[in-house]
């Protein structure tokens, strides 16, 4: 542990550099002090006192005008005295001026060894459609203007002249070609589809909006396949439509329908399949969609499953370019999607690294959760990787791509890990309780302080209703106590996924989480009890994106949205204390309140925990 020294034990950090200094007695001999002047530099420092200089002596202390002879002999107690004093204010003087006063008056990290500095952070967000979430983006109204524009597109009323049907966007002739190529593969003809059914709805009401077609996954199963496509070379290709990176021009329906065509159809792409790198071209890549596991679709709908959904994916993307250009203009909405792609998606990874070097550094232990293989390849490479041990699990999910990550201080923890013990954790979980945990939401592993000590540090994300959170926990706890760990001290980073406002059965509430974590010898950089309201989330769907139940009007994002306190950092109440815990959404270690994110500037949709805790001394 680092620890702390005299100083900054028993002094509060001060802002300016304040010193004193040895005050001479009246009593002191001033002897030879006229054959000194007379021989000697006389030196004068005026402090401001009541001194004149008729005066022999210097009135007591150094409340006046001090006379320090610059030839002294310094071998002589006044002379010494003298010349202590003076180096001792130069010397303050020159650390002020270079600087340096703040580094000279402040301990340094090998005299704080008492304390340990934790960060935690979930990094995911925005994946690859720009406009998914309401973000905060005062620098451009444009957007707001243009997500509050298709707020109101989508909730017009049924009967406004704008809810056009489906054949006026999505037009007959497109319908054609579309349907020759799927019968070119070999795929069933929708004509019938089309003639009886979606040819006559209207775009927003009766598709947008119909749940049905929602539950059946007739539009969002092709979007989830075909939307970003990872090529085997580490590229990605993307599917000609509005939510995603794709860069070609959706300016006209025509232009889209074009690019759309062919890159359904035409072009084989390279991707990692289960036996090794296969080509396939987009269509191809789409699954069949089950009765059984959507009991909504109807059985025809099940047997023609696979060109029905190419045919509502390609109504379903040509009305969000029409809507586009209907409550914008090509030359307004698209370069704004192109700076929001450079800066939420493209500049997601390098953001997210540039906080943690410029901001987190100092820390001892960073948990991080929802982490790509490629930035846990990437960290290791910058100065991240030669300042910590980047550490991830053994069963990483490279596919699902949501990993939970533990960086080790190299100084701190120079062993860094000794052993991993999510197995043991996933082994002590209850049997027959089903808990909802995946491939690489748990990582937990041993290792060893710089001072001897032993720790379990551990990072997870729980799932979406946080209903995995309290059995993590104590399976973590059961799973020290049977590798015989129990002496060892626990860091636990986590997304907990907790409510203020919890569905009972549902969701985990946050002040019940506080409860069961305390029963079980454990804080929170909150204490004992977290208060619900001390947010970590801040985020809200827009209109457009492929689930529009989830959707949150403007005016209903602190409503609606995602904004609750789900971040958390734990550890044995017996071990340390809390000193300081801070909460950051701009990536400057400061919170903003009511404030949408992430922002341009940061990445995530869920803010940083930073603690400090302080070790408690051995009774």
């Amino acid at each position: 542990m680092r620890r702390r020294s005299p100083q900054a034990a028993s002094e509060p950090s001060m802002s300016r550099a304040t010193t004193s200094f040895p005050v001479a007695d009246e009593s002191e001999s001033m002897e030879g002090s006229e054959v000194r002047e007379q021989q000697g530099l006389l030196l004068e420092i005026d402090d401001g006192g009541d001194f004149d200089d008729d005066d022999e002596e210097p009135k007591k202390g150094f409340g006046g005008r001090n006379r320090l002879l610059v030839n002294d002999p310094i071998y002589s107690y006044q002379g010494r005295r003298r010349f202590i004093a003076l180096s001792m204010i130069l010397g303050v003087v020159l650390v002020v001026y270079l600087g340096g006063a703040s580094s000279f008056f402040t301990t340094s990290r090998g005299s704080r060894a008492n304390l340990l500095s934790i960060a935690t952070w979930n990094i995911a967000a925005i994946n690859n459609n720009p406009f998914e979430y309401w973000i905060t983006y005062k620098e451009n109204p444009a957007y707001e203007q243009l997500m509050v524009d298709i707020e109101r597109f989508i909730e017009m009323d049924p009967s406004d002249d704008k809810n056009l049907k489906v054949d006026q966007v999505f037009t007959n002739d497109m319908m054609q070609a579309l349907d020759k190529r799927l019968t070119k593969v070999g795929w069933a003809s929708v004509q019938n589809y089309w003639d009886n059914d979606f040819s006559k709805r209207r775009i927003i009401t009766e598709f947008l909006k119909d749940p049905l077609l929602g539950s059946k996954r007739l539009a969002s199963m092709p979007d989830r396949i075909t939307n970003t496509i990872n090529l085997a070379s580490g590229e990605q290709v993307f599917r000609p439509t509005v939510i995603n990176m794709y860069e070609g021009d959706l300016g006209t329906l025509d232009k889209w329908w074009k690019e759309w065509e062919a890159f359904m159809f035409d072009k084989p792409l390279e991707i990692e399949g289960k036996s090794g790198k296969e080509k396939l071209i987009p269509y191809q890549m789409l699954q069949p969609i089950s009765k059984a596991k959507y009991p909504d679709i109807e059985e025809q709908e099940e047997k023609d499953s696979l060109p029905l959904q190419t045919l509502c994916g390609a109504i379903f993307d040509a009305i969000l370019v029409h809507m586009m250009n209907t409550v914008s203009k090509p030359n307004v909405w698209q370069p704004l999607k192109q700076t929001m792609v450079e800066n939420l998606n493209k500049k997601k990874v390098p953001h997210t690294l540039e906080i943690l070097e410029k901001q987190y550094m100092d820390s001892d232990i960073i948990a991080l959760q929802e982490v790509s293989q490629s930035f846990i390849e990437q960290a290791r490479r910058t100065v991240i990787g030669k300042r910590f041990h980047v550490l991830a699990p053994a069963d990483l999910d490279s596919t699902r791509d949501q990993n939970s990550v533990v960086c080790l201080n190299k100084q701190t923890f120079p062993v860094g890990m000794m052993q991993e013990i999510t197995p043991s954790v996933a082994a002590a979980f209850p049997q027959g309780v089903k808990v909802p945990v995946a491939p690489g939401d748990i990582f937990a592993l041993e290792t060893k302080h710089a001072d001897g000590s032993s720790y379990i540090v551990a990072s997870f994300h729980g799932d979406t209703n946080g209903l995995a959170t309290k059995p993590v926990v104590e399976a973590i706890l059961q799973a020290m106590k049977n590798n015989g760990m129990n002496d060892h001290k626990l860091i636990f980073g986590m997304d907990a996924n907790t409510y203020e406002h919890a569905t009972p059965g549902k969701q985990q509430d946050v002040l019940e989480f506080g409860e069961s974590y305390v029963s079980l010898g454990l804080t929170s950089c909150w204490g004992d009890k977290p208060q619900p309201s001390n947010y970590t989330t801040y985020n809200a769907r827009t209109f457009l994106q492929p689930q529009l139940n989830k959707a949150c009007r403007q005016e209903e994002k602190r409503e609606k949205g995602d904004v609750n306190p789900k971040d958390f950092i734990l550890f044995k109440k017996n071990d340390f204390t809390v000193v300081e815990t801070l909460k950051d959404n701009t990536g400057k270690k400061q919170y903003i309140e009511d404030m949408a994110f992430p922002t341009l500037n940061f990445p995530s949709d869920h803010g940083i925990l930073s603690t400090t805790l302080e070790q408690k001394v051995a009774e």
